[in-house]
């Protein structure tokens, strides 16, 4: 497979999981691009490479740095904006999870909350919602806080590890 070739499959295949993972398809190919590009590139330059708008692509840049993934970098002598990815797995897994814990997790845990400790009617059905939600709350709050360990923690053995699995 040539370099070209093998570009392209990365790109396709990033935006395809992008959207299984809750984000759209360009967004997630633009990350993938600047993910393997071994110099910044502009806003004209990705719209070129992947064929998309400039209105699509500006609005998905900044949903890429609101993410913490995603990078302006400027040019001595050059009036574009230029953009790069975080390179390193490890801090780009971690800021993910960070993000994804405060986008959805979070929130869900609010309402959670709320709901497993309504006030109890003494119904058969307010006592089931109750235990499947407290029981659902307890479940991914544990999880996120597992998840937070292991992201806040600087190349600790789990990751290492995981990494290793990875390969």
């Amino acid at each position: 497979m040539d370099y070209q070739t093998a570009k392209e499959k990365f790109i396709t295949t990033w935006g395809s999981f992008g959207s299984m993972w809750g984000i759209n398809k360009a967004m997630a190919q633009i990350h993938a691009l600047l993910f393997i590009s071994p110099t910044s590139l502009s806003m004209e330059e990705i719209m070129e490479e992947l064929q998309i708008s400039r209105g699509n692509t500006s609005m998905n840049l900044r949903q890429l740095m609101d993410w913490g993934i995603v990078y302006k970098e400027h040019k001595t002598g050059e009036r574009k904006e230029y953009f790069a990815s975080e390179k390193d797995v490890q801090e780009l897994a971690r800021q993910i999870a960070k993000e994804r814990s405060r986008r959805e997790i979070k929130p869900a845990l609010r309402v959670l909350k709320e709901v497993s400790t309504m006030k109890d009617d003494g119904t058969t059905k307010t006592k089931e919602l109750i235990k499947q939600t407290k029981a659902l709350h307890e479940l991914a709050d544990t999880a996120d806080t597992i998840m937070n360990n292991i992201v806040n923690q600087d190349q600790n053995w789990i990751t290492k590890t995981l990494v290793k699995l990875l390969k």
